[in-house]
């Protein structure tokens, strides 16, 4: 299996990011630098909180997000995997795997997921690139091409190494894409996969409403480190902390205040005339209730055109949030 090249997003918008911090998140102390933090509603990207956002810090097995993420944009997750000796035995958590052991990559992907098993990472990045070094250079090229700019990966499950790193927003951005996956969100999700009585480790699938996964990791060097997504009026966010001392009740505490901040709303429809034109697509952005009068529609009509008749563009507070064309109604 050749390595990834390059993991492409596609949106149907032009313009999308706006980055407005919450503000009234409690002990929210951007004088530490040692911990770094980040809530981001994933449909927008639009960043709701950030605390260091940009230090880069060692992020435990939380990789294992943008290594799966790098395996299911392109593999077959019925395909039979034997397991290497390279894998037998690997440092840290572990789900025991036996050089000359055949499972599914689905199955290994469940291993990495639910039990962090780093023994499944190393089993996976073999079989997608040959080397543990080719599998990070997918790694990288796909984190660049979601924009997360400011991390570098070395391997497939977070054991420390100095040139091993990523920020919390980095690590946001990469979730929110992997929550946008199908079959991502179904395993991050499980909290038992049956098949082979793994029982997912993170808590907050039991503790918070709504939760939906993603991702425990720990080592002395990191700290703990949480991502964690959960989903309410249909509005989904992802919560990154990276070494929090309370990992759980942080996350807790930064997803519960973002539901109680923003709701998603409907700025535009395409089911509705706007100058007696059409759009394509629907536009839904997360609002605090005193943001909502602040958006305005500015619709540009072209003199002249076929079917293009101008440009919708909308704003908050003057930031363009979205653009995209107006059509003649036929």
């Amino acid at each position: 299996m050749k390595p990834c090249k390059k993991f492409v997003a596609l949106f149907c918008m032009l313009f999308l990011v706006l980055l407005l911090p919450v503000g009234n998140i409690s002990n929210a102390d951007a004088a530490t630098p040692s911990i770094g933090e980040c809530v981001v509603e994933i449909s927008s990207r639009r960043f709701l909180f950030e605390r260091n956002p940009d230090k880069r810090l060692p992020m435990a097995s939380t990789t294992k997000i943008i290594t799966a993420l790098v395996i299911l944009s392109e593999g077959n997750l019925d395909e039979t995997v034997t397991v290497p000796k390279e894998a037998e035995g690997t440092e840290g958590s572990s789900v025991y795997l036996k050089a000359g052991e055949e499972f599914t990559v689905r199955e290994l992907l469940y291993g990495l997921m639910l039990r962090s098993g780093n023994d499944c990472a190393v089993t996976l990045a073999l079989h997608h690139s040959g080397s543990i070094k080719n599998f990070a250079r997918a790694m990288n090229e796909t984190a660049v091409s979601l924009g997360a700019e400011n991390s570098h990966f070395t391997n497939p499950h977070g054991l420390p190494d100095e040139e091993h790193y990523t920020t919390a927003r980095d690590l946001a951005l990469i979730t929110a894409t992997a929550m946008e996956n199908l079959t991502f969100r179904e395993i991050v999700s499980t909290k038992f996969y049956e098949p082979r009585s793994w029982k997912n480790k993170n808590k907050m699938l039991w503790n918070f409403e709504g939760a939906i996964g993603v991702k425990t990791g720990f080592t002395v060097r990191a700290g703990k480190c949480l991502v964690s997504a959960a989903e309410r009026d249909g509005m989904t966010v992802v919560s990154v902390v990276l070494n929090s001392p309370q990992m759980f009740d942080r996350s807790e505490e930064l997803l519960q205040t973002a539901f109680e901040t923003y709701r998603m709303k409907k700025i535009c429809s395409a089911s509705e005339s706007y100058d007696g034109c059409r759009i394509l697509y629907d536009f839904n952005y997360p609002l605090r209730e005193d943001e909502e009068e602040k958006i305005v529609i500015q619709n540009e009509l072209f003199t002249e055109s076929d079917e293009i008749a101008g440009r919708m563009k909308i704003y908050l507070e003057n930031r363009l949030l979205f653009s995209q064309n107006l059509f003649i109604i036929n």
